[in-house]
């Protein structure tokens, strides 16, 4: 699914009332109507008292209507303007009116923090103060009233996004932002919604269809590109029946060092696990027996140094490697490292220590071969690029690096993103249990696994990181985030692909 930026959706509300001869204002009638059916159907009726929050803009429009349609039918409902501007868009004005024409007291008039509603715990509010249009700071009482909203504690409802959310931009006052229980966003889901800083405001998101131009939406590209189950399956390539293991290819793991063979063995079985037809785990000495007995279905071939990698010698050309986890930095591991990438022809990716080395000898960056995927987690992304101002500048600076050496960065992370070059991927699937020791090698060995198998080493990061928080997602139904281990996600590869093609029906069945 398409991810749009602000001004994207705003051109597709344009080109939409264009296309379909209709005015903005019937546009807004149809999205709002539709948060009143999702909330009509949901409350049937129940006696809440609902709060509504219109700002002066559309976003307040459509609060304005959907507390009209909430009043019709019955709800009991008390409708406030924040009065943060003289300015008012023509919609809202309307929408105001046609309210005011079925109440018998006009909605309540907030121009200052002397007079905020009682909110209890147990009433509804709902937001559409600021939509995705917020371009500056909000005045201090506005923050305060977000602020009184919020401490009530009560359920809230945000209008499209919460509000003190800027759409391309970390908040000016982390808590001069609504936190929503559900936001209800029209047509395509916000590039905000899944990064760390911004997405923490929303707990649930709901994406309504409005019927915006579809051909406007199918021509367009996205800002950025939400990876879920029917992304993925289109990038799926089923085994034929005469297939045998050497059509899937030999995927090397190098790595490991004293104390942390570990996470080889993590790799390499996730690896076989994903589909690869055979898998080579190169090593120091002091792993061998661990690795034989660990994954007997893998290969080991062991590095003259004990403890650990200081010559990496294959007689083979592997169609890809997986190298760094465990590797330590070592300065004859780094000579080694060098060496390798000298000589390598394979595609590659590279975790933890070797990114760690890239970041330490910037200059091997000009030996890794193009569509080298680098898995870096935070840490050492940062070592990786410098600094970042937010959350947003990271996704910049890391197209500039994406473009810069022609390699695919994966951002591990909840919603993990993929950058390629210009474009970006945001995962969905995963948990905060995979927050574990191991996780990070398991990935490594999938997309390894994958680009084996012939997948694109793009298309096999997008897909990896999708099955891999898959296989979390269904490992946590038995141990819960807190006893989620890594190699319980290994476990879970297989059901991970099984998965991909169950119903809804019977996916429920099998939750039961």
């Amino acid at each position: 699914m398409k991810i749009f930026s602000a001004a994207q959706m705003r051109m597709a509300d344009e080109f939409t009332v264009a296309s379909q001869k209709i005015t903005s204002l019937d546009l807004m009638e149809r999205a709002a109507t539709q948060i009143f059916n999702m909330l009509h159907q949901r409350l049937q009726g129940a006696p809440i008292p609902i709060h509504v929050f219109c700002g002066l803009g559309n976003n307040g429009g459509d609060g304005l209507v959907v507390s009209r349609l909430l009043i019709e039918h019955g709800y009991d409902v008390k409708t406030y303007i924040v009065n943060f501007s003289n300015n008012r868009s023509k919609d809202f004005l309307e929408n105001y009116d046609r309210l005011k024409s079925i109440l018998s007291e006009w909605p309540i008039q907030l121009k200052s923090d002397d007079n905020f509603p009682v909110i209890k715990k147990d009433d509804m509010v709902i937001d559409a103060i600021f939509g995705i249009g917020l371009n500056r700071p909000l005045l201090p009482w506005v923050i305060s009233l977000i602020k009184h909203i919020n401490a009530s504690r009560c359920f809230v409802i945000s209008i499209d996004v919460p509000s003190g959310l800027y759409a391309d931009k970390v908040p000016d006052d982390p808590e001069g932002v609504i936190y929503a229980a559900t936001t209800v966003t029209f047509q395509l889901p916000k590039l905000i919604f899944f990064l760390p800083e911004t997405g923490q405001y929303s707990r649930d998101l709901e994406v309504i269809d409005i019927g915006l131009d579809r051909d406007f939406i199918n021509k367009t590209p996205g800002f950025a590109e939400l990876v879920g189950k029917n992304e993925v399956l289109s990038l799926y390539r089923p085994r034929h029946k005469f297939a045998h293991k050497g059509d899937y290819g030999h995927g090397v793991i190098i790595g490991g060092s004293y104390g942390k063979i570990g996470s080889v063995v993590l790799a390499t079985e996730a690896l076989l696990r994903i589909g690869a037809g055979l898998a080579t785990a190169y090593i120091p000495e002091c792993g061998y027996e661990i690795m034989q007995t660990s994954v007997p279905e893998a290969m080991v071939v062991t590095d003259r140094e004990d403890n650990f990698i200081t010559n990496i010698s294959i007689d083979f050309e592997p169609g890809v490697i997986g190298i760094g986890i465990g590797l330590g930095i070592d300065d004859k591991t780094i000579q080694g490292f060098e060496t390798f990438l000298k000589q390598n022809k394979s595609n590659l990716v590279i975790d933890a220590d070797g990114i760690n080395i890239l970041a330490k000898k910037p200059q091997f960056l000009d030996l890794i071969p193009a569509k080298t995927v680098l898995t870096p987690h935070p840490g050492e992304l940062k070592r990786l690029l410098g600094d970042w101002k937010d959350d947003f500048d990271k996704i910049e600076k890391t197209k500039v690096f994406s473009n810069a050496h022609e390699c695919i960065i994966v951002i591990k992370g909840a919603n993990t993103l993929i950058v390629y070059k210009d474009t970006v991927f945001v995962n969905t699937s995963g948990n905060p249990g995979m927050a574990t020791a191991g996780s990070g090698d398991v990935l490594t060995g999938i997309i390894t696994g994958l680009i084996s198998q012939g997948y694109d080493p793009l298309h096999a990061a997008v897909f990896g990181v999708y099955l891999h928080g898959s296989s979390g997602d269904i490992a946590i139904k038995e141990t819960g985030y807190q006893g989620l281990l890594a190699s319980d996600i290994v476990s879970n590869i297989g059901r991970s692909y099984l998965e991909l093609f169950k119903q809804p029906e019977q996916q429920i069945a099998l939750e039961k």
